[in-house]
């Protein structure tokens, strides 16, 4: 069975039948037979309440701006309505994401509803070899997941085209907004045919998202399962008030305490290495996730972590939103979030799917003021606990911490910026002086010149 011959089985609702949500389940909700046998095989039982609110809606068709706090379930809110769409009319759709990860985790969502349709998807992403997505392009893909910056790449080549796309989704438009993504998304819909259903899903609604959808979308209806910011209320939280040179001794004795799965923030990509290193050093298997980390790093960090090859994840911001992971058992904020916003979206990979979380924050004496921050956007206390009694015994830190570089030269070292000195093309780079007076000394012609 195709993908697009699905619409043949296809129940017709009626619009009394998809505001019916008295049934458990996903029954009521307008949802075809066949997707409902499909759920329940992936036992997908019973909706989240952004799913139970947002799929009837999408599934009528209308434009739909969701909002709902990390971990609640928002792929499926517009995964089951837009394969479900496009099985029925023969359409097309284009889902942009914010980071690589979550575009991974979403193209790995929606292949558990409609491979069994027959379903094609181009995952179009920074750091994957671009024939791959060329001939994921090629075989006529019913949905392209895409980041902005590649999609941008790949209209510029001429080598995809948007003017067939009947659905657009947006996910996670805030961070994409907070991530200097508001030009390329306009590139975008520039390519992008009027006459289209979109679906914008958030955790946040800043002022940028409403100017978004007042000029992008038609009349769209919002759907709110929680006060913007909020945090899950499986979450417990704490804060220990510590000193910058303890917090490596505090870290010690959690990880020590706690014995499952921990996903520790950090706010650069240059400690989460140092850290991530020393985390081994300690006797724990950890992993790390940051932008000088390869796709294919990161992917095995992220599938390692899954599957407890890696009980500590170490990442920066860049994983705030790209962690679908059930049973992180504890989330620890090493460093603040430069935005207090971001940290819901950090302490939301605990406390998924129903399940208990915690959350612990490292806050330096001086960063009160940015506590305060975070209570008003949670519109909660966090309460503060006193430090434990620490071992503060010295912590070796080993002298070449876990990085690949992504260019290698025998010539050149690495620079911070990822290119090594002296590589060719580079407008800055200059040969050293050794290096051209070897150069010299071997040219013949310099030679005759001197002598």
């Amino acid at each position: 069975m195709t993908f697009y011959n699905l619409h043949a089985m296809i129940y017709r609702y009626n619009n009394n039948l998809f505001m019916n949500t008295a049934n458990n389940g996903f029954m009521g909700l307008g949802i075809a037979p066949k997707f409902i046998e499909v759920l329940s095989k992936n036992n997908y039982i019973t909706p989240t309440p952004i799913q139970k609110q947002s799929i009837p809606i999408a599934i009528s068709g209308k434009d739909i701006i969701g909002i709902a706090q990390t971990g609640t379930g928002k792929t499926l809110a517009f995964g089951i309505p837009m394969l479900q769409i496009l099985a029925q009319t023969s359409g097309k759709g284009l889902v942009i994401a914010p980071t690589r990860e979550l575009a991974l985790q979403t193209d790995e969502a929606l292949q558990k509803i409609g491979r069994a349709f027959g379903l094609k998807t181009a995952v179009l992403i920074g750091g994957q070899s671009m024939e791959i997505q060329l001939q994921r392009l090629r075989a006529n893909p019913h949905v392209i997941i895409a980041t902005p910056g590649r999609l941008i790449d790949h209209l510029e080549r001429k080598t995809a085209r948007l003017n067939l796309m009947t659905i657009l989704v947006l996910d996670e438009a805030d961070r994409m907004l907070d991530m200097g993504f508001a030009p390329q998304i306009k590139r975008v819909l520039e390519h992008m045919p009027t006459q289209r259903q979109t679906m914008l899903f958030s955790a946040t609604m800043p002022k940028e998202i409403v100017a978004l959808a007042s000029h992008y979308m038609k009349l769209p209806v919002r759907v709110e399962v929680a006060p913007a910011g909020s945090a899950a209320k499986d979450i417990s939280q704490e804060v220990f008030f510590v000193e910058k040179r303890d917090k490596l001794h505090l870290l010690e004795n959690l990880l020590s305490e706690y014995r499952g799965s921990i996903l520790v923030f950090m706010r650069t990509k240059h400690e989460a290495r140092k850290v991530a290193s020393i985390v081994r050093h300690m006797g724990h298997t950890s992993a790390e996730i940051h932008s000088n980390r390869s796709l294919s790093q990161r992917k095995d960090a992220l599938q390692g972590f899954k599957v407890g090859r890696y009980r500590v994840l170490i990442a920066t911001d860049i994983a705030a939103r790209g962690i679908d992971v059930t049973g992180i058992e504890l989330v620890i904020n090493y460093d603040l979030p430069m935005n207090s916003e971001d940290y819901v979206h950090r302490i939301g990979r605990t406390g998924r799917a129903g399940m208990a979380g915690h959350a612990i924050s490292f806050a330096m004496p001086n960063q009160r003021g940015d506590i305060k921050g975070i209570e008003r956007v949670i519109r909660m206390s966090v309460p503060v606990s006193p430090l434990p009694a620490l071992n503060r015994r010295k912590i070796i830190i080993p002298e070449s911490p876990s990085f690949t570089p992504r260019y290698s030269s025998q010539f050149a070292k690495r620079e911070s910026f990822g290119r090594p000195q002296g590589f060719h093309g580079s407008r800055n780079s200059r040969p050293s002086r050794q290096f051209q007076q070897k150069r010299k000394s071997n040219n013949p012609s310099r030679l005759r010149k001197r002598t």
